[in-house]
């Protein structure tokens, strides 16, 4: 019994196999295009799934952003994501008052507005580097270098700057006018004492500088008590005068939050507090999703598309073969035989389709993954595999074969006396 059943599954590949060769044209084109429709799904399912855990800032040691009055989501985008412009700035006083705050574990002002070969340049203190108040999760210098000394005119490269730009430890950067590359270069010159560890996050995009050297930039305007300031060089800033774009805001408990929010959103009338940072970028994925479920349903499309074309082609093929299969029903194959040749010819397709897929989802998410890193210092793993991508395969192959039960179906319905009967 276990010889006639290996006799008969090697048969039935052998029958698959013979027809496949057959028709390898049609067969190569079919499997190409299913493996580009699968491999669409993939990385629109990969994508999709990876951008929303990395933006949603799992690890991100900040809980909220202090901002002048203005959207929430802008406010992220600019200071988190280090996106769109500033929408304008606070005065010292705000950033004073809320770093003071009880809960706040800590305050992080970011001061905006130059930038250095299309790199931003964020003037902030020491405390965004400070790994105590920020639970573990402050951004780390390699070794070689040092953070800034908050006196000096010195700056730390985020891990992509310091790639793309070659800069390294030692070498000085001259900023410009302005937060994106083609604005007038400053006359001052700053150091590179150190470079970040990779994060990947929008860290790695950022020169960072002190505060106080961006308060101090030749061109830049203090209007923290609402008349405007040029600090002389050797002029102590009177705290009136500053002003921040953002601070970055970690909190004891959450309550902390809640009542900040009450003070600022609903109370105040000068600030904005984006909290929970997760919720506002959640918001914007809820805003931008339809472009996601659109790409996805082009993806799906296409699959139906390359699936159909398996029916095609198999119906036809069996169409032509009619006096073919009576042959074989003649020497002693049976129906379940030739129903079950044809469904593995369709699985075999699919499934070829399904593995050059798969070489298909990797490419696009590296050229994918180099774009999105580019523009936003966020970086997505090709090799972390969603579940839903892990069972997009399968679910091709298992489609593919329900698309060879029709043609499978017309081998089976073939008659040896009709079929084998001589043409006139």
């Amino acid at each position: 019994m276990s010889s006639r059943s290996s006799a008969s599954g090697f048969g039935l590949w052998m029958l698959a196999r013979r027809s496949l060769r057959q028709h390898a044209f049609s067969t190569a084109i079919t499997s190409a295009s299913l493996a580009l429709a699968c491999g669409l799904v993939m990385a629109v399912l990969g994508i999709r799934a990876q951008s929303e855990s990395a933006f949603l800032l799992e690890n991100s040691p900040y809980d909220a952003v202090l901002g002048v009055r203005s959207s929430a989501t802008q406010l992220v985008l600019n200071s988190v994501f280090h996106l769109e412009t500033s929408p304008g700035n606070l005065p010292w006083r705000e950033y004073e008052a809320v770093r003071s705050a009880p809960g706040v574990r800590a305050a992080v002002p970011f001061a905006v507005g130059d930038s250095w070969k299309g790199f931003r340049i964020v003037g902030t203190t020491t405390a965004q580097f400070d790994d105590v108040a920020l639970r573990g999760r402050a951004p780390r210098v390699a070794r070689g270098g040092r953070v800034f000394d908050e006196e000096l005119r010195e700056a730390v490269l985020g891990s992509f700057v310091a790639d793309k730009t070659g800069a390294r430890v030692g070498d000085t950067i001259h900023p410009a006018h302005g937060p994106l590359e083609g604005g007038h270069d400053h006359d001052e010159d700053y150091v590179v004492v150190g470079v970040l560890e990779p994060t990947n996050t929008p860290a790695d995009r950022v020169v960072w500088i002190p505060i106080e050297g961006m308060f101090r930039m030749e061109g830049h305007v203090l209007r923290g008590d609402g008349e405007e300031y040029h600090a002389e060089h050797d002029e102590e800033i009177p705290e009136d005068k500053k002003e921040v774009s953002a601070v970055l805001l970690a909190f004891e408990a959450p309550q902390v939050g809640m009542q900040l929010e009450q003070r600022y959103n609903r109370e105040g009338k000068e600030a904005t507090l984006a909290w929970p940072v997760s919720r506002v970028v959640l918001e914007l994925f809820d805003k931008i999703g339809w472009m996601s479920r659109v790409l996805e349903l082009v993806a799906y499309a296409t699959v139906l598309v390359a699936a159909a074309s398996i029916l095609a082609s198999l119906y036809d093929a069996m169409a032509q073969r009619r006096r073919e299969l009576a042959i074989l029903r003649a020497i002693g194959a049976t129906r379940t035989e030739l129903f079950a040749s044809v469904v593995l010819q369709a699985s075999a397709i699919a499934a070829t389709g399904a593995l050059l897929g798969c070489g298909v989802y990797f490419a696009i998410l590296f050229v994918v993954r180099a774009v999105i890193r580019a523009q936003t210092g966020v970086v997505l793993d090709p090799f972390e595999i969603d579940a839903a991508v892990a069972l997009t395969p399968l679910g091709v192959i298992a489609l593919g074969a329900l698309c060879g039960v029709l043609p499978a179906w017309k081998a089976y319905s073939v008659e040896v006396a009709e079929d084998l009967a001589p043409t006139t």
